[in-house]
């Protein structure tokens, strides 16, 4: 038999159509050359059904044999980058099976007992994501070690804090930092909870209502390490929630990422000088030669939006499908791989990045004298000798105007100017009006307060291990 007929006879449903498929459909419609990253998975899942059928009596311990060989051979030709894949044979499945009947007749031809491309084409999307989840976590865990890392030095450096992006408190930061952490920390959990969902076994399912074969569903599922199996054969065919909440995890984290790399934009450029960046994550103008541009930074705050695109996309795809599976459904692969290719690159990248931060504590010192940004702690001063908040708001208001009519700091101001404000103030307040000691006033569970952030920091190191 020539393999033209090998590859007719490995679709399933040839002999029912009267011509060929057009060459424009057949390229229309193939997934191969994006969905055989899947081969793994697919190998995996097709030797643990075969297992199940043998055991279960449905095929004879010799086919079992004959598959496992089959299957041993194909792994070394694809790793070895030897083996053939085939357009007309449309997807990662039907090459594979096509080249097991080739290799061990017919007991290639009996793995298929039991089963559709269906559930095959779920379990193994379940199966190649479960592993593209297990390699990500520890990428969340080394993008929150690199921000501890960098935070640890940095506990006693001042960043003045931002709301509306003007100057506001004095801040840890470390503490700014860490903010970031927690974001991250949330991703992972966010991660393991998808886990959870994309763990489970759809095989068995067949195309849509089970199949009349005695199949150990259980068995395959603990043979492959899933939690369990899907409890609805028409569910398990065409649910692509797992993808959903994978590319709802990505996009958090991509927007974290994004608001992240924002900030260290702004950060390294002249106008605030805050930090510097390796050269290795900078590159320069192709006419102006002064350039250093933190085009890393830059390429992942635009990726997030690549990542968001693919989760709108997963969603419009299946807003409108009836129940079960459907063609439509070929559309989810090439946004999930690209998906994860991105998020695992970007954290990759970003963690390295981030570990090497270069720090100007000077710059962002001076920076959070210029924006009045201890006028709060005048007010709790005055709060805490006896004054209304409100009416201690509105005697801060008229001290800043004065400062900013003189061109100087609320600690630069005299006593003797600051007392006719509100007799109450005595030269203690100038450790109140420091950057330093407005931190240290913060020392509340959560606050920026040198204390807090190093316990922060010992909870972060102790909880990543």
């Amino acid at each position: 038999m020539s393999d033209n007929q090998l590859d007719k006879k490995s679709q399933a449903w040839s002999a029912l159509f009267s011509e060929p498929m057009s060459e424009l459909v057949k390229r229309y419609t193939s997934s191969v050359f994006f969905d055989k990253r899947m081969w793994k998975a697919d190998i995996a899942g097709s030797l643990a059904h075969a297992d199940m059928l043998a055991a279960q009596g449905v095929i004879a311990a010799s086919d079992l044999a004959d598959i496992q060989r089959g299957m041993a051979q194909i792994t070394q030709e694809i790793e070895s980058g030897a083996f053939e894949w085939k357009l007309d044979l449309e997807d990662v499945h039907l090459n594979i099976e096509a080249r097991l009947t080739t290799l061990v007749g017919d007991s290639g031809k009996r793995l298929h007992t039991g089963r559709s491309r269906n559930d095959q084409v779920a379990t193994d999307v379940r199966l190649w994501l479960r592993d593209e989840i297990d390699t990500i976590t520890p990428l969340l865990k080394a993008m929150q070690l690199a921000l501890v890392e960098v935070a640890e030095k940095n506990v006693d450096t001042i960043l003045p804090g931002f709301t509306h992006m003007q100057v506001a408190q004095p801040v840890s930061f470390a503490h700014h930092l860490l903010a970031y952490v927690e974001m991250f920390a949330r991703d992972t959990e966010r991660l393991a909870d998808v886990r959870k969902r994309v763990n489970q076994l759809p095989l068995g399912a067949a195309a849509l209502a089970g199949t009349s074969y005695p199949l150990d569903r259980m068995r395959v599922a603990q043979t492959l390490g899933f939690d369990g199996v899907c409890q609805n054969s028409l569910d398990a065919v065409s649910d692509r929630d797992f993808a959903l909440e994978f590319a709802s995890f990505a996009s958090i984290t991509m927007v974290h990422v994004s608001r992240l790399s924002e900030e260290i934009v702004l950060w390294m450029s002249q106008n605030f000088g805050f930090i510097d960046l390796a050269d290795r994550y900078c590159t320069g103008s192709s006419i102006m030669p002064q350039k250093r541009n933190p085009d890393v930074a830059e390429l992942a705050r635009g990726k997030s939006g690549r990542v968001v695109g693919h989760l709108m996309g997963l969603l419009t795809l299946m807003k409108g499908q009836p129940l079960t599976y459907n063609k439509d459904n070929q559309e989810d692969k090439e946004p999930l791989f690209d998906t994860v290719d991105t998020v695992r690159d970007t954290l990759r990248i970003m963690a390295e990045m981030v570990a090497g931060i270069i720090v100007k504590k000077d710059a962002m010192e001076r920076a959070a004298l210029k924006g009045y940004a201890t006028a709060t702690d005048l007010a709790d001063y005055l709060v805490k000798k006896g004054l209304p908040f409100r009416d201690a708001h509105e005697t801060v208001a008229h001290a800043v105007k004065t400062a900013i009519a003189q061109g100087k700091d609320l600690s630069e101001l005299p006593l003797a100017t600051l007392q006719g404000f509100n007799a109450a103030i005595t030269d203690d307040v100038f450790g109140v009006l420091s950057l330093h000691g407005s931190l240290n006033a913060r020392n509340v569970l959560g606050g920026t307060a040198p204390a807090q952030v190093r316990a922060q920091i010992v909870r972060h190191k102790a909880r990543l291990g």
